[in-house]
């Protein structure tokens, strides 16, 4: 991130830094040393300790320089078991950073060696251990390459979160109820959705369609399960927000992570216009626009280059709400007004900007082997969501043969958008709610609700077990996860 730390972070990291153990030599022999931790973040004037995980060079996260490995050493000093995966990644299976009974979580005051060959692009990397993620176990993972550096561009890493001081346990506790525990075997499916009644106020958003915006006092689609106390732009609310300098005329690279556990935004540069060239990392044939939509987990890198001089609010606004964060972006001497953490309310986050998108790099056209459809289904009560009517861990597993070529089809019968990731591979979306397109080649795409579809195409190119998962935190614990294991790899 640009300024990652506000001075009262980086007392907070300085202080954990130098109580940190001193571990074998050999253990970190040419490996960048990533350190999952505990720190303590100040939101609107109250304190919370929260985890986090800091590189070598005492900031979030990783970042490779082109061609370099990913070969790191993480150290647990959370004070409890944790786990990380990096989200996006294509290393060998046993160092996904998934709880297989083969790939445990690491206990505190140990570490863990990963080595492999990693892919360019806008990636992050969080906890896949219970739910520290809520609790801000996530940082960027930035890979460069040749050709993003020879753009000459200043680079700025937005990260996003919803936050609580609350457990994720009593927001799970909340949402579920006495209901968690008898949730029956199968959910009921919508049968026969009614359309709803266009939202009719709502803040135009250019060059995207608002038609799949729907909403109706009758039947309300599900938005955002939770109240949070607030949301974060690289740890910062719009009372404090970060401030990035720039120069007049400056070329920006914005790299935008969702990494809220439950919660999707609308990226608004205001008169800015900035071009998308990448959507999980992976480049697109670029596409012009001032609001761009970013479901939970998904990233985008967006060129915008500056007028000449002047501040720039560049705002992450909440799906079906006023609220709102972001960062502001500032050349030497230009006034930086106070924003507001509430404005326009914001329609939800819908697929109009997917429908355009085309992948630099598509999948190379051949028949598929395996053609699967996948029902995702669940309700708010019970509080419960399932993938073909089963809920994780009682999942019988989609076996695959390497060399294969899997289309899967997902329908989503319930009223709640589904983000859906899949582990250890990228995809690309090839059609949505049946109309056919080039797009782009993605780990996580979003499933509209009421019925909406969206056909994903991959390759079984990475031997292993491999998780298929709801990114929302709380669908995700709640069941909406399978399995695809190719042949020949232990259960």
């Amino acid at each position: 991130m640009s300024k990652p730390f506000s001075r009262r972070a980086f007392l907070g990291a300085a202080l954990a830094a130098s109580t940190l153990p001193a571990w074998p030599a050999a253990a970190f022999a040419g490996a960048k040393r990533l350190v999952a931790g505990t720190r303590t973040l100040e939101v609107n004037g109250r304190t919370a300790k929260v985890f986090g995980l800091t590189g070598p060079n005492g900031r979030p996260g990783i970042s490779l320089a082109p061609g370099e490995r990913f070969n790191v050493t993480l150290a647990n000093e959370t004070g409890v078991e944790t786990l990380v995966h990096w989200h996006g990644q294509l290393p060998p299976w046993t160092q996904d950073g998934f709880p297989w009974p083969q790939t445990p979580p690491l206990a505190n005051g140990t570490a863990q060696a990963y080595d492999y060959a990693p892919i360019p692009g806008t990636y992050w990397m969080h906890s896949h251990h219970g739910m520290q993620e809520q609790n801000l176990l996530t940082a960027p993972l930035i890979v460069h390459d040749d050709a993003a550096l020879r753009e000459d561009r200043q680079e700025i890493v937005l990260m996003l979160h919803d936050f609580t001081f609350r457990t994720p346990d009593e927001l799970l506790a909340d949402l579920t109820g006495a209901n968690k525990a008898s949730a029956p075997a199968t959910m009921p499916m919508a049968k026969n959705p009614q359309p709803m009644s266009r939202m009719t106020d709502m803040p135009d958003m250019p060059g995207m369609d608002m038609s799949g915006m729907h909403m109706s006092g009758d039947m309300p689609m599900d938005l955002n399960d939770i109240h949070y106390d607030a949301f974060l732009a690289n740890d910062r609310t719009l009372r404090d927000p970060e401030v990035v300098r720039v120069e007049r005329g400056g070329r920006i690279r914005l790299r935008i992570i969702n990494g809220a556990s439950s919660s999707q935004f609308w990226i608004d540069l205001g008169a800015l216009v900035g071009r998308v060239v990448a959507t999980d990392g992976h480049p697109v044939h670029p596409i012009a626009g001032s609001r761009f939509p970013i479901a939970m987990a998904q990233r985008l890198d967006l060129l915008i280059d500056l007028p000449k001089g002047g501040a720039f609010p560049i705002l992450a606004r909440l799906e079906g709400s006023d609220r709102q964060t972001g960062l502001i972006l500032s050349t030497a001497g230009a006034q930086v007004q106070r924003l507001a953490e509430s404005g326009r309310p914001a329609p939800a986050v819908d697929n109009s900007l997917e429908m355009r998108l085309m992948a630099v790099q598509p999948l190379a056209p051949r028949p598929a082997d395996i053609v699967r459809t996948i029902a995702l289904g669940g309700a708010m009560k019970p509080y419960a969501w399932s993938i073909d009517g089963a809920y994780w861990p009682h999942v019988a597993p989609l076996m695959l043969r390497k060399g294969q070529r899997i289309e899967i089809d997902l329908v989503n019968h319930s009223m709640m958008a589904h983000p859906m990731h899949l582990h250890g591979h990228a995809f690309q979306v090839i059609a949505i709610d049946g109309q056919a397109i080039r797009g782009a080649v993605r780990d996580t795409v979003l499933v509209a609700p009421m019925m909406g579809r969206v056909r994903i195409a991959f390759d079984a190119d990475n031997p292993g077990r491999w998780a298929f998962h709801c990114h929302n935190l709380y669908h995700m614990m709640t069941g909406m996860m399978t399995e695809f294991r190719y042949q020949g790899i232990a259960a």
